[in-house]
């Protein structure tokens, strides 16, 4: 799996970001049983970046902690045999790597310390959780209705807990 990160804002941290976030990518990835090497796009921004990007696609003019752009739009969450039957969609793969490119995700650092204290966990944590989030939205999972926020709940808690990311 390849996970290209960029860092707009500048922060520090007690523990390896870009580790945190390939190892969650990966764990989010094995999971879900995707049949393919994948790629995904992670920028960490402040609360003004992510309130711009919030205000061009999504007509909210506020921050929030985490946005997700996913290339594949999915009939039914993490199914990627969309993928084989749709030659439309050759162009959510990196042509070349042959990798799925699975989308972007944008977190604000800013919204991410303010959510850990706010939760009582670490950092590290929040931002896992952050992109655990992020990484089921790629793959069609959202959260709009009871049950579907309680699946994605799930997914996310299976996920930071096999890799021992816990409160």
């Amino acid at each position: 799996m390849s996970v290209i990160i960029e860092k707009e804002t500048d922060f520090t941290a007690d523990f390896d970001v870009d580790d945190i976030v390939c190892q969650v990518a990966e764990g989010c990835l094995e999971y879900e049983n995707c049949p393919y090497e994948a790629s995904v796009s992670v920028l960490f921004t402040d609360n003004e970046g992510i309130k711009e990007l919030n205000s061009q696609y999504r007509n909210i003019d506020r921050a929030t902690d985490v946005l997700s752009f996913p290339m594949v739009e999915y009939e039914k969450p993490g199914d990627f045999s969309i993928l084989e039957n749709d030659e439309s969609i050759c162009e959510c793969f990196e042509p070349d790597t042959g990798e799925l490119l699975l989308g972007d995700i944008v977190i604000s650092v800013e919204r991410a310390k303010e959510q850990s204290q706010e939760y009582g966990h670490s950092l590290k944590r929040e931002i896992a959780f952050l992109v655990a989030h992020s990484m089921f939205h790629l793959f069609g999972y959202d959260h709009m209705e009871e049950e579907e926020r309680e699946e994605m709940e799930r997914r996310q808690r299976e996920v930071l807990d096999r890799l021992g990311i816990t409160r």
